[in-house]
């Protein structure tokens, strides 16, 4: 059955084309394959002169760096390996710059700086990007980029692990057009995630496709390069040549299995959350409680510690892994509580800043500026939607579309939904798939109910009454004033 939109055509290019080159662009930041058909909304969106740093390792400000490590910056769009360079890309101590080989990966996404020997041991260093460095259509840093952190004394070691899929390890009913991820526990060497050490098997046919590696640092991405069989098994084997940035392989070869279904999804390929993924609330400063507030899932907060968890009534388990609350079905987890929460914290807060970032920066919107943001009373099809101003809920908004659809909205702005009103789904469409990117803060009015994932830059408030089905993925506060919050279903 068709789905009608109660909206405007769409400003931008035709639906099939949008389709096609998103579907080409997965995680992507800037379209270079899209030709003219790209539309007065890509013009608006377009970036062409802009390269942007989206996600540097070791993390600004990081301390007790493996000194064995090497060096990697991400980029917003494919730069021009002649231009990343030894020159352009540095590592100093004080005012000295170290020996080292900076490699651009194939895809041109992003690049590493290896040091002919260790960096110096427990010394605070300085990663510099000059705005030497241009992409390949000639996108240019608006100003150098420049990051520090400090080493350590110890090398590390230890063997990166897969800490998640998708599809899911015996997913069953997979789209065909599906993208095929993989989470690691720590910062991959890019240069050895590829068509050697990743293979996808049909039976013992292998699916031709490529390797991206994502922006959030620990993520990379198959697309094959057709769809996939319907209703068949597939195998995707990582090898024991993929490595961390300290040169460390996998301890064995990571192998996962599931099975397509019929379906073709509409709209662009969703957000990959990575591990931010297993958590219903997340949070960089802090989560708060107006008690009794409902959590249906579990809830984490780093770098802050378990002191920004306030009004939980916290009970640590005996292990300090995580604590619990009556307020919370699931576990709550701090930067501060025992090992290895620390770290699994330190995975899911790089994947949800990677993921803002992807969602931000999906180019060629199917609908630009549609009801100047005041969306209620409209039924959104999937595509990809773009507001530069507040985006706000007045009356009811309905999602429709299929169970594999997806929806992302992006906003430069603040996201606003008034008291009563409500997300509503209709088709079969799934909370799980409808992805809000909020540049802004958040605000679900008193007695609202709301679908989706919120991934927003700053705050979310969710007023008394307010329930939510859905995720809240947040670089600030949390508040929740008597309101509840239910992790979608799978």
């Amino acid at each position: 059955m068709m789905i009608h939109l109660k909206v405007p055509q769409p400003t931008s290019a035709p639906w099939l084309a949008a389709a096609v080159c998103l579907n080409a662009a997965f995680l992507t930041f800037t379209l270079a394959g899209c030709s003219s058909a790209a539309s007065t909304a890509d013009s608006a969106d377009a970036t062409s002169s802009a390269l942007t740093v989206t996600a540097a390792t070791p993390a600004d400000g990081a301390s007790d760096v493996a000194p064995n490590v090497r060096v990697a910056v991400a980029f917003s769009a494919a730069v021009d390996p002649l231009t990343v360079n030894a020159t352009s890309f540095l590592v100093k101590q004080g005012e000295a710059a170290l020996a080292g080989t900076v490699t651009v990966n194939p895809d041109g996404r992003t690049a590493t700086f290896a040091s002919g020997q260790n960096l110096p041991a427990t010394a605070l260093l300085t990663a510099i990007l000059t705005h030497d460095a241009k992409g390949v259509a000639g996108e240019v840093l608006a100003a150098d980029f420049t990051w520090t952190f400090t080493t350590g004394a110890d090398a590390d070691t230890t063997a990166p692990t897969v800490t998640a899929t998708t599809p899911g390890n015996g997913a069953v009913g997979a789209t065909i057009n599906t993208k095929i991820a993989a989470t690691f526990s720590e910062a991959m060497d890019p240069l050895t995630l590829n068509a050697t050490t990743w293979s996808v098997k049909q039976g013992t046919v292998v699916i031709p496709g490529s390797v991206v590696y994502g922006s959030s640092g620990t993520t990379a991405v198959f697309t094959p390069a057709a769809t996939l069989a319907i209703n068949a098994a597939f195998t995707v084997t990582v090898t024991v040549g993929a490595m961390d940035l300290a040169g460390n392989p996998l301890a064995a070869p990571y192998v996962w299995t599931f099975t397509t279904g019929t379906s073709n999804a509409k709209g662009p390929p969703p957000v990959f959350l990575g591990t931010a993924g297993n958590f219903a609330v997340l949070s960089k400063s802090g989560i708060s409680s107006v008690p009794g507030s409902v959590i249906v899932g579990d809830m984490g907060v780093s770098p802050a510690a378990a002191t920004y968890l306030t009004g939980f009534s916290l009970v640590a388990d005996a292990s300090n892994v995580f604590s619990t609350s009556p307020q919370v079905t699931g576990k709550i987890y701090a930067a501060n509580y025992a090992v290895p929460t620390p770290a699994n914290l330190t995975t899911a807060i790089s994947n949800l800043e990677g993921a803002y970032v992807d969602a931000a920066g999906r180019p060629g919107p199917d609908f630009l500026e549609l009801g100047s943001g005041a969306i209620g009373g409209l039924t959104l099809a999937p595509g990809l939607y773009k507001w530069t101003s507040t985006l706000t809920i007045p009356t009811d908004v309905t999602f429709s579309g299929g169970a594999d659809d997806v929806w992302i909205l992006q906003t430069t702005g603040d996201l606003s939904e008034a008291a009563g009103q409500h997300v509503v789904l209709a088709g079969g469409a799934q909370a799980k798939n409808i992805f809000w990117q909020i540049a802004g803060g958040a605000t679900l009015g008193a007695n609202s109910h709301f679908e989706g994932i919120l991934i927003s830059k700053t705050a979310v408030t969710l007023q008394t009454g307010a329930t939510m089905n859905g995720r809240i993925l947040a670089q600030t506060h949390i508040a929740l004033e008597q309101a509840t919050v239910t992790q979608p279903a799978p």
